[in-house]
């Protein structure tokens, strides 16, 4: 099951290019089965890595802090893919097992109140509206 992987030795002078940036940019050696897979469109590979590449960069969010958004939203949209390879960064940037609990703990909460609020279709506090 699945898209077919293009592997490095593979892969087009397009793709190699890619697969260069993730591996220099990751200091690793390593191309995940995701990327792979995206592959077999170099646009659609290109587009995603340059837009991951930007947005998970260190800014005023720590690469910490990214990472548990990134499981976050993947646990909510029930990405296993995802969740495990953001749960992976996300231990590799320190989080704990604990850090992990609460913020499950979190996802569960908001994913419960987000449907209880849409259900009743709750009307917005006016304090709340910016």
């Amino acid at each position: 099951m699945g898209g077919q992987m293009v592997e490095y030795e593979d892969a087009s002078p397009e793709v190699r290019a890619v697969y260069d940036d993730i591996m220099a940019t990751r200091k690793t050696d390593l191309i995940n089965n995701f990327w792979k897979v995206l592959a077999n469109h170099p646009p659609t590979l290109r587009r995603t890595w340059e837009s991951i590449k930007e947005v998970m960069a260190p800014g005023a969010l720590d690469p910490l802090t990214k990472e548990m958004v990134y499981l976050a939203v993947s646990a909510t949209n029930n990405c296993k893919y995802c969740i495990a390879s953001h749960t992976a960064a996300a231990r590799k940037a320190g989080m704990t097992d604990e850090m992990l609990g609460e913020l499950l703990a979190v996802v569960g909460m908001a994913n419960e109140t987000n449907r209880l609020a849409n259900g009743y279709r709750v009307q917005v506090d006016e304090r709340f509206k910016s």
